[in-house]
């Protein structure tokens, strides 16, 4: 999908309460951010890493800017805007073209399940077993070719981690799939050390037969797009 504005370049000054950043734009004026990601953003929020803004001019948002990528300034992005996975696998999705789910012709999203919770898509099909789909933008790499999940203690992702295996022991088919959202990583992985429960909720999920699916994305300041299957587990030495 490409960005509604074309994006322009700035250094990040700092991103503070979760949300915002503040940036130098390239005249050298200094502007805030919306930053769409509640995550850490481990590895990617040092003070002059060079980023990608998106300008907007709707008189209903605050702020005039929102972070969409951090420039890696080798050749590789990332994308930093959470928002943006689910709306480009709904598009997939709907499109057949997330191979182990293509089978699937009706796409859902945002249905209640478990407790309190709403599963990313529901997918269901002819003669197939209604498949459940939880969805998680992955930024974290810390390793060569490594991306990580999470980059913080995420409570939420362990709860859905909980949801997935009911699902799957009901006789469903529960599917968490990892988009990452970086274009220097091969390989994905759980962040044990940064939360342990989560990545203990993840074996116990695996053993009640959640599947994992790990998808790469292309990304330039043009626009990011779905890429080819990433492998699970850590690249070989």
């Amino acid at each position: 999908m490409r960005f509604q504005t074309d994006l322009v370049p700035a250094r990040l000054i700092r991103r503070y309460k979760r949300f915002l950043a503040d940036c130098t734009l390239a005249d050298g004026t200094e502007i805030t951010a919306h930053c769409a990601n509640p995550g850490s953003m481990m590895g990617l929020a040092e003070a002059g890493t060079k980023v990608w803004l998106e300008p907007n001019d709707d008189p209903k948002k605050k702020l005039k800017y929102g972070l969409r990528l951090v420039d890696h300034e080798n050749g590789h992005f990332t994308g930093v805007d959470t928002s943006l996975p689910n709306r480009m696998l709904r598009a997939a999705l709907e499109a057949s073209k997330i191979a182990p789910l293509a089978d699937y012709k009706t796409v859902r999203p945002e249905v209640k399940y478990g407790t309190n919770s709403r599963v990313d898509f529901l997918l269901s099909g002819k003669g197939l077993p209604d498949a459940y789909v939880e969805v998680k933008s992955v930024t974290l790499c810390r390793s060569p070719a490594l991306a990580e999940f999470p980059d913080s203690v995420t409570a939420r992702g362990t709860k859905h981690m909980h949801e997935l295996a009911e699902v799957a022991r009901a006789g469903h088919r529960a599917v968490l799939l990892y988009l990452v959202q970086r274009t220097d990583c091969t390989h994905v992985d759980i962040a044990a050390d940064i939360d342990p429960k989560y990545a203990a909720a993840h074996a116990d999920a695996t053993k009640a037969g959640v599947e994992t699916i790990c998808i790469g994305t292309h990304i330039s300041p043009e626009g990011i797009s779905i890429a080819a299957p990433l492998a699970l587990g850590r690249p070989a030495r």
